[in-house]
């Protein structure tokens, strides 16, 4: 039996890196999952590969900062599955660039898709959640939103927000028997922590570096601790926030320091 028997769960940007890992795992643990996603092939062959594990999976094409978007998907989950118990917020975008450059529509973006996809999977996830007796949600934000950290300047504006919502939305729901909490990745080796590194970047040397056990984290490390706060195992935790990265929010170094040749890679790939 796997921990996660007979629940259903969304996991929103589920086609790729972390949220792939997510969706993998809640399969191997039994749930059934609804795939939401704007990569429409990725999403396809997540829940082709979560059907040979014998649950049901499905690809609901979304973007998770319009909030008929998100609403459908909330509904096509209850109408496949017939209640919804688990909602992963796992989409995202990160950009890294000096605080001065960044735009005004870059800024609004990084908000609309990691904070206000949060909120609106919440708004329209609670009233399923209810009508099933309870659920969790858990929202990916990051440990850029615990500290400041250079150059991910929106992006870690929007993820201390996620930090934020989360707990005021885990005192408002409590009642519900609905759980809310969040997670904080460090440096995880996915495409989208590939892509903002100069080309040619060996991810794992370099991410090893930066927190005290040397390797960097993988998708597996943060699925594995989503699926515990999913599961009946975490009943006691709510509107509590998780740091999954190696120690690395304790280093002495602290994360992305400014005098590190990892920022300025940063700061060079972003000018090219």
């Amino acid at each position: 039996m796997g921990k996660l028997d007979n629940k259903n769960a969304i996991v929103t940007g589920g086609a790729n890196g972390i949220g792939r890992g997510i969706v993998d795992h809640f399969a191997r643990e039994g749930a059934n999952v609804l795939i939401a996603d704007l990569d429409e092939e990725g999403g396809a062959m997540a829940a082709e590969a979560c059907t040979k594990l014998k649950v049901k999976a499905v690809f609901q094409r979304t973007d998770t900062s319009r909030e008929e978007d998100v609403k459908a998907a909330v509904a096509r989950a209850v109408k496949e599955f017939g209640r919804l118990d688990i909602l992963v917020n796992n989409a995202g975008v990160a950009g890294a660039i000096g605080l001065e450059d960044v735009s005004v529509e870059d800024w609004d973006r990084t908000f609309a898709i990691c904070m206000r996809g949060v909120f609106l999977g919440m708004k329209h996830a609670i009233a399923e959640m209810r009508k099933a007796g309870g659920g969790t949600i858990i929202s990916i934000s990051s440990n850029a939103g615990l500290r400041g950290s250079p150059p991910l300047h929106a992006y870690g504006a929007a993820k201390a927000g996620v930090i934020n919502l989360t707990e005021s939305a885990a005192r408002l729901l409590g009642r519900d028997r609905i759980r809310v909490n969040a997670v904080c990745p460090g440096l995880i080796n996915a495409p989208s922590s590939r892509g903002l590194l100069p080309e040619g970047t060996d991810i794992e040397e370099t991410f090893s570096k930066f927190q005290p056990i040397p390797r960097a984290g993988s998708p597996a490390d943060i699925a594995a601790i989503i699926a515990f706060l999913a599961s009946d195992e975490a009943a006691w935790i709510s509107g509590a926030h998780i740091s999954v990265d190696g120690g690395q929010i304790t280093a002495d170094s602290g994360f992305f320091p400014a005098t590190s040749g990892y920022y300025a890679g940063f700061q060079t790939h972003h000018k090219r």
